[in-house]
């Protein structure tokens, strides 16, 4: 663990180079200031170690197993065939069901390793499962960045690999855990793009460049440009990732109005305008957008894939139905093409815009956060044998971690504090997640909706708990203790507190997880185990 943690309560948590400091006052420059200070982990590989044994875990947990059930399991259905549709076609050429709603680079995935391992489960839910354990790895090396600790990355990346949410999205063929996956990527992306933008302003203020009236230009941004595109990719996964793209992008912007404001640049909002807003149109616009469309090349390719041809038999004139007012638009300016896939759009969006049929699972987001109704995507009772009594069952619950998930709730409301007293970046990042993975689905609440949109979210909600376990710990190493100075004493003694805390809730955790492990994977029980295990009646 490092000197010092970013996921403690100071409200000062960079760290400074005191080498380096020396050296300005010597040459008389002021200091850099902290906030553009960059984070070098004095123990690289004892990062790695953690992030392999992290992943290790996650890697068990979802791929333990993978074939069973057999068959296909709830919208299996849908995007397991699919699947194979784009390996047969290059596009969804299910009739029976019309067009298909949602874009296909998911599908794409599922189809990639169906290819390599036959059209079965394993080959069906590999790519799930791979996309489930990338996404642990990415956080444990994104959290240990945002908090400074090698530990608390590791921490973070245990909570989203012990989440029974995302290790069951990680084991069906559905659509959820891609969209986790590339929003996390896009996101740790930025945070990237955001260390080496001020990382750029100290090296130029530590060479005695005044800034104050503005900044030069600061070079290609490649990890904007990554996080622009994965997070177009994840809008090629799913809309649902769109308020993701949409409040990150916003938030990447308003970092670096902040980072020219902590170098001293005096007209901070005229120089992020020019230096970075009006460039990241290309990373956060153009590029995005182009990846979007990449997925659908299949679609642009085949001759008889649903509304290709479209625009051959409509005009370009058209009216926009915009807050109830009929707007004229003319978009003959833009290919055949390009306007078929628009209409096909259109048609999903208004898809998705009546979906209000009743779901026997379906469940509203104000339940979501104390997991008021899971969703069962298998259960078998009578002719299960093999448990020893006389009434066997196996199921698999979409359902959280409950020890995790009760959680959430406490520590949205310290991050609120935390964001309010300290103006810290972390909180504010995370609770920009929640309102993009969370608060949206409130706009519409006669929609049918289900637990598993959560799951994009879980891992910043993952950081979150990370970052308030930070502040029940206070500095990561233990403080030196001098007998005679009670301060030192009663920080030692927080800081056993903190530890004990910390291990305790992990460890219940676990137990908890273990607990629940059979829902996950459809582990064989006794009828009274499994009755055992739906704690409420929400639950069946």
């Amino acid at each position: 663990m490092t000197a010092t943690a970013e996921a403690s309560v100071k409200p000062a948590d960079l760290v400074a180079d005191d080498s380096a400091r020396s050296a300005e006052a010597v040459a008389g420059r002021p200091p850099v200031p902290e906030q553009l200070v960059g984070w070098r982990d004095p123990s690289p590989r004892v990062g790695w170690i953690i992030t392999a044994a992290v992943t290790a875990i996650a890697a068990l947990t979802r791929l333990w197993a993978l074939d069973w059930p057999k068959g296909k399991m709830f919208d299996e259905i849908y995007y397991a065939t699919e699947a194979q549709e784009l390996l047969r076609y290059g596009y969804e050429d299910n009739r029976g069901y019309m067009f298909v709603v949602h874009p296909p680079l998911g599908k794409w995935l599922i189809a990639g390793t169906s290819a390599i391992f036959g059209n079965n489960e394993v080959g069906w839910r590999l790519a799930p499962a791979l996309a489930g354990i990338v996404s642990v790895l990415l956080l444990v090396r994104i959290a240990r960045r945002m908090f400074r600790s090698n530990v608390f990355g590791g921490i973070a990346g245990l909570l989203l690999a012990l989440d029974g949410l995302s290790v069951v999205q990680s084991r069906v063929a559905l659509l959820d855990i891609f969209l986790q996956l590339f929003i996390v990527a896009g996101f740790g992306a930025l945070v990237l793009d955001r260390e080496q933008m001020r990382s750029r302003l100290a090296g130029l203020l530590a060479e005695g460049v005044d800034l104050s009236d503005g900044i030069p230009t600061l070079g290609p941004r490649p990890w904007r440009l990554a996080g622009g595109v994965l997070l177009g990719l994840a809008c090629a996964v799913k809309w649902s990732a769109l308020s993701f793209f949409v409040l990150f992008a916003v938030l990447s912007l308003m970092w670096d109005r902040g980072a020219l404001k902590s170098a001293g640049v005096t007209r901070s909002w005229r120089s992020a305008a020019r230096r970075s807003w009006l460039p990241a149109v290309g990373s956060l616009v153009v590029a995005p957008t182009a990846a979007y469309l990449f997925t659908w090349l299949g679609w642009f390719a085949g001759e008889n894939s649903w509304n290709r041809h479209w625009a051959d038999s409509h005009p370009s004139a058209t009216r926009l139905d915009i807050l109830g007012i009929r707007i004229p638009f003319n978009w003959g300016f833009l290919p055949p093409g390009i306007r078929s896939l628009g209409d096909y759009h259109l048609n999903a969006y208004r898809f998705h815009e009546g979906l209000d049929s009743p779901h026997a699972y379906g469940s509203k987001p104000w339940s979501w956060l104390i997991l008021g109704r899971p969703v069962s995507f298998y259960y078998q009772g009578d002719g299960v044998r093999g448990c020893g009594a006389a009434a066997c069952s196996r199921a698999v619950l979409d359902i959280g971690t409950p020890v995790l998930w009760w959680a959430f709730i406490p520590a949205l409301v310290w991050l609120v504090w935390r964001w309010l007293t300290s103006r810290d970046w972390r909180a504010a990042a995370i609770l920009v997640a929640f309102v993009a993975g969370w608060v949206v689905w409130l706009q519409d609440p006669k929609r049918t909706m289900f637990l598993f949109y959560m799951t994009p979210l879980v891992p910043f909600l993952a950081l979150g708990i990370t970052m308030g376990l930070g502040a029940i710990l206070g500095p990561a190493m233990r403080p030196v203790v001098d007998p005679s100075d009670r301060a030192s004493i009663l920080a030692e003694r927080r800081w056993k507190w903190g530890v004990f805390g910390i291990s305790a809730y992990l460890g219940l955790l676990i137990v908890d997880f273990a607990w629940m492990w059979p829902l996950f994977s459809g582990g064989l029980l006794t009828y009274d185990q499994w009755h055992m295990h739906m704690w409420f009646p929400s639950w069946i």
